[in-house]
């Protein structure tokens, strides 16, 4: 099998490397490909993954490129974990929040919506490519906003599939476990929304409902924090556990009124500095712990168990961004949405939500869902009519009166990854 890893140049490459080592015998990998439009970067990544490689007995071949269509060719996965415009456009992003008052964040609000803009029609172009260099391969995004591409490329480029993966999901299976000393493989949540906007509502373990202890512990954890992410009353209320970035909807005031100093792609940007000085070093073979602070904990582990899936036809759980199909009553079924599917090698299936979310819960996710679809749109079309809705859609933008001028504001600092909007 053939994986091709397009932003291959990425600081997180190594431990998705590391992941597909450990399962590359599972997984029948025979070539790992690491594309880059970066080549210093790429080289001096690639070359830290392949020593990785080597000492781990050169279970595959790894080639790195700059070449696109050679690694999409033949591929039977390709996982994107692009950032058109690099760690300067999202420090650009972050301001851009600033400048106005509002959250400045990279995946949500007016900064997720800029990202949002200038990734879309790069991924679209990846997907058509697939078409015709790798037509039966699966697209595994991890590009943010997650949900906003992967809806994108759902509507947009459905003859190719495609679906979303974060590791926030997995890093709940994670710690559910490590609380219940169980194995999270036999760990199964309910977990429900979009991405970066989602509640978990249910877990199991091997069968056994363990909710209400898992419910309890995350409720006293929370309430003995000094600046937690939600108000502890509110989750009481709701029954159910926000995602973190909820705290952007729900303490808003406070993130705003927080914002000063490094925003967190020029502390992204530092800790990127010291990451490629440790790569670059030709003793290093193994994740330096630095790796940690970048974030991302469990991204390897979420694409390898979710390709592992797909390729041997396990039919196991996974918390995936895909269209619902149904699964959620009252949504429209094509939206995508993050939920728990049945994965196999016919693809995926999303299962019956066992708990719909709370009528607080489910009116934020169709506001934001307006926002998406209104987003998607404008990115795919450059229409600036479409633009001006979702700023106002969302929660997190400007508002009526402002959306227009911030608009503006964005296509000039994003002007030069923003062709569509020429016209």
């Amino acid at each position: 099998m053939k994986i091709a890893v397009i932003g291959g140049g990425s600081t997180y490459t190594p431990e998705l490397v590391h992941g597909f080592i450990g399962a590359a015998e599972r997984l029948s990998l025979s070539e790992l490909w690491l594309m880059d439009i970066d080549a210093a970067r790429l080289e001096v990544v690639g070359g830290f993954a392949r020593r990785m490689v080597e000492a781990a007995g050169a279970p595959f071949k790894l080639v790195l490129t700059a070449d696109r269509a050679a690694a999409l060719a033949g591929a039977s996965f390709v996982e994107t974990q692009i950032r058109v415009g690099g760690m300067a456009a999202r420090r650009e992003d972050e301001y851009l929040g600033r400048r106005w008052g509002l959250v400045g964040q990279e995946t949500t609000g007016v900064g997720g919506f800029a990202k949002a803009l200038r990734t879309i029609p790069v991924i679209l172009s990846i997907a058509r490519d697939m078409q015709r260099l790798c037509p039966n391969a699966w697209l595994v995004n991890f590009t943010n906003p997650s949900g906003l591409v992967t809806e994108a490329l759902q509507r947009y480029a459905p003859e190719t599939r495609s679906v979303g993966l974060c590791n926030s999901p997995i890093g709940y299976r994670m710690h559910i476990a490590a609380h219940m000393g169980a194995d999270p493989k036999q760990v199964e949540i309910d977990y429900l929304g979009l991405n970066h906007l989602a509640w978990l509502s249910g877990a199991r373990v091997g069968g056994r409902d363990v909710w209400p202890e898992v419910f309890a512990a995350e409720l006293e954890a929370l309430r003995s924090e000094e600046d937690p992410a939600c108000p502890p009353y509110l989750v009481e209320l709701l029954g159910a556990i926000p995602s973190y970035y909820l705290r952007y909807y729900y303490r808003t005031a406070s993130v705003v009124a927080r914002q000063e100093g490094p925003s967190r792609a020029e502390q992204v940007m530092e800790i990127e500095r010291t990451l490629l000085e440790e790569y670059a070093n030709p003793a290093l073979t193994t994740l330096p712990p630095k790796l940690m602070e970048r974030g991302g904990a469990h991204y390897s582990t979420a694409a390898a168990w979710l390709i592992d899936s797909l390729h041997n036809d396990l039919g196991d759980v996974h918390v995936i961004n895909t269209r619902h199909l149904g699964a959620a009553p009252g949504w429209p079924a094509d939206w995508v949405c993050e939920l728990p599917c049945r994965v196999d090698a016919t693809g995926l299936h999303p299962l019956p939500v066992r708990r719909p979310l709370p009528a607080l819960a489910n009116a934020l996710v169709h506001t934001v869902k307006a926002y998406e679809l209104l987003a998607a749109e404008a990115a795919v079309t450059g229409s600036r009519g479409a633009a001006l809705q979702a700023l106002v859609a969302h929660p997190l933008g400007p508002g009526a009166d402002r959306a227009p001028a911030l608009l503006e504001d964005l296509l000039r600092v994003n002007a030069a990854y923003l062709p569509q909007f020429r016209n």
